[in-house]
């Protein structure tokens, strides 16, 4: 056996000082100082270390533990079932590994059935109920002992507080666990109304879920968004719960939220696929993930498995690829978006990261450009997670040389030289002019997407040359164009003439929901210009609202409501409504369709590649009285089923359940 050198021995000692000292700004004060993937690289490094050499192992090395201890500003709560970390893999071919593993030592050949996950970045907690009542909560802390976060976990919404009178009967006591979290939506909105207040704004929504939950009064904890989905039950040897899925079954009922992106594989393949589906899906979740958990669906061969000193033998977390990678900030550009926001972007030496070539990244403002300390030159490390634009997450200025410039942010606007301004309480500066052309193509394109007034046809080529040629100076102007105007124009013929303009002639009776989200309110998406219609019904009475009236909408907050007021007092948008009225738009009432209860009682499963997105058929379901369940069992109705169905598809055919594709569900609904 190889025996550690004084440098390793150094290297070692060095590791598990920098580890704990990550873990407990991570765990304890909810203020990590390094990404996850170089947090990986270290901990993968302690490990690689142990492994080769057997007598370094130190029984404080964080390998031996889960997380921190818990903080002292709660009253500790032991956990009477360990809640444990989980043993990580990066690759397909790592987890072949532990599936080999896992066959070993359950003494089998034949494919292992595994139930997978989202692994949600947010907080570990497990919630307490002794007679179907909640009674105590805390977070998962060092593994063993967390921190008594009751009074706080009994604000979030999502948590029942009492269970069904049979559930209470048969398990008296209750441990389920979970994950709080924050939707990517909720913190933005959440993050704007702290902007108005001039408060100091969260960091990212995993911080901002666990200093919510860590809050000493449970009234700040009960403002803020959090949702707590369930994932299992602390004890696998319950009455009827003999699978993960039983339990994820169980837990649906006693109407814990559940993930919809839980699924079943029944071979490593089957795992493979579901991995890169989800990782397909990831940039357009409305919640942080950084991997996939899976575990053997299988209690009995859980207890068979057991674990080791941190972690379970049977589930692994398939962690995403670190999408990181270093190179050198060559330029920054200012660019003027649709809202008149002025955001830096870094020019880069073109990289790879996680398979793309990444050539430009986003310094969102000029705090954050003060805050990196960034200079044109430096060699800077970026990264690439959900977002389309990568952003920049530290200078390396150990590699500083005397050849880097500093960074100027502009005095007026780059696009139409005007000036800009910032507002109170804002990070970013914003273009004042209405007329600055950069934000007249933004929004164009807007008011002419498919969420808005949907014009096909309306290229950015065209748009650019309306623009140009002063035609277009407003939205409004899109519906006085003509044949004439347009056949000088580059690359126009007759017929392309005439399909834009019957177009523009279509989108004049559009929807009010879609004509409110045209007009590019700032803050105003599909969802709050839905919310928006709902209750106004008519754009008259929207129109003239008051403050008070809007943010008493659920789901318009105060920074949306100002921006409302603000738009409508605006005499230059006033007079584009006129002259969009001129021309013949429309503004309807809006007529909410009443749905039927025709799939009342019927239970829905949802599997395999769709034509549709999953969200767009459960909400018909939901909406005409049905329900949508995770996984299948007897209670099961319907299995709407698409291409690559696996798993779920036998088990229907198994349980005799009905098989239904598309059509068939859309002759169901008519």
């Amino acid at each position: 056996m190889a025996k550690p050198s004084k440098k390793i021995i150094t290297e070692y000692k060095k590791l598990i000082e920098e580890i704990s000292e990550h873990n407990r700004l991570y765990y304890e004060n909810d203020a990590p100082a390094i990404s996850d993937a170089e947090y990986d690289r270290l901990f993968d490094r302690l490990i690689e270390l142990e492994k080769k050499y057997k007598d370094l192992q130190s029984p404080d090395s964080p390998t031996q533990k889960v997380g921190a201890k818990p903080s002292k500003g709660f009253e500790p709560l032991s956990h009477r079932i360990p809640m444990l970390s989980l043993q990580k893999v990066t690759s397909f071919d790592e987890f072949i590994e532990f599936d080999k593993r896992v066959k070993n030592l359950l003494e089998t050949t034949d494919d292992v059935e595994y139930i997978t996950e989202p692994k949600l970045d947010g907080l570990a907690v497990e919630l307490i109920y002794e007679n179907g009542i909640f009674m105590r909560g805390a977070t998962r802390g060092d593994g063993t002992t967390g921190e008594n976060i009751t009074q706080n976990l009994k604000t979030i919404k999502s948590i029942p507080l009492k269970l069904s009178a049979k559930t209470a009967k048969r398990y008296p006591l209750l441990e389920v666990r979970g994950e709080v979290i924050m939707k990517l939506s909720d913190f933005e909105k959440f993050n704007s109304k702290l902007a108005l207040e001039n408060s100091p704004l969260l960091a990212n929504p995993r911080n901002g879920a666990a200093g919510s939950l860590r809050q000493l009064d449970s009234k700040v904890t009960a403002s803020r968004p959090l949702l707590f989905y369930a994932y299992g039950v602390s004890d696998n040897n319950l009455e009827k719960l003999d699978t993960q899925q039983t339990v994820i079954e169980f837990l649906s009922d006693e109407k814990f939220l559940i993930n919809d992106l839980i699924y079943i594989g029944e071979s490593v393949k089957e795992v493979k696929i579901i991995f890169e589906n989800l990782a397909n899906a990831r940039p357009d979740l409305d919640y942080e993930i950084d991997g996939m958990v899976i575990k053997v669906n299988s209690f009995e061969s859980q207890n068979i498995l057991g674990q080791i000193a941190r972690a379970p033998r049977w589930a692994v977390a398939w962690k995403f690829a670190a999408e990181q990678a270093e190179t050198i900030l060559e330029d920054v550009e200012f660019s003027v978006g649709r809202t008149g926001v002025i955001t830096p972007v870094a020019k880069l030496k073109p990289v790879k990261v996680a398979g793309v070539t990444v050539s430009n990244a986003s310094l969102h403002n000029e705090d954050e450009l003060r805050n990196l300390d960034i200079r044109i030159g430096d060699s800077v490390i970026i990264e690439r997670a959900g977002d389309v634009i990568p952003k920049v997450i530290r200078v390396l200025q150990e590699k500083r040389n005397g050849k880097t410039n500093e960074i100027m942010f502009p005095k007026s606007c780059p696009s139409c030289n005007e000036s800009i301004y910032r507002p109170e309480g804002e990070a970013a500066y914003r273009c004042i002019n209405i007329s600055c052309p950069a934000q007249l193509e933004g929004r164009i394109f807007h008011f002419a997407s498919k969420g808005g007034l949907d014009i096909v046809g309306l290229g950015d080529k065209l748009a650019r040359q309306l623009i140009e040629k002063k035609i277009v100076q407003d939205p409004s102007d899109l519906f006085y164009l003509t044949t004439e105007i347009l056949l000088p124009l580059d690359l126009m013929a007759d017929k392309k003439a005439d399909n834009l303009l019957r177009e523009i002639e279509q989108s004049k009776k559009s929807e009010l929901p879609k004509l409110i989200y045209a007009l590019g309110i700032i803050g105003v998406g599909e969802t709050a210009a839905l919310l928006l219609a709902e209750h106004f019904v008519s754009f008259q009475k929207l129109q003239d609202s008051t403050i008070e009236e809007l943010i008493d909408i659920s789901g318009i907050g105060p920074n949306i409501a100002l921006n409302i007021i603000e738009f409508f007092k605006s005499s230059s948008n006033r007079i584009m409504l006129d002259k969009m009225k001129s021309a013949g738009v429309q503004f309807p009432d809006y007529i909410k369709i009443n749905l039927s209860d025709r799939f009342k009682n019927k239970v829905f499963v949802i599997t395999g590649t769709l034509t549709k997105p999953r969200n767009h058929y459960k909400n018909i379901i939901v909406d005409n009285g049905g329900k949508v369940a995770a996984a299948i069992s007897h209670k099961t109705n319907f299995l709407l089923a698409g291409e690559n169905s696996g798993s779920k598809l036998e088990k229907a055919k198994k349980l005799q359940i009905q098989v239904i594709d598309e059509a068939e569900f859309n002759s169901l609904l008519s």
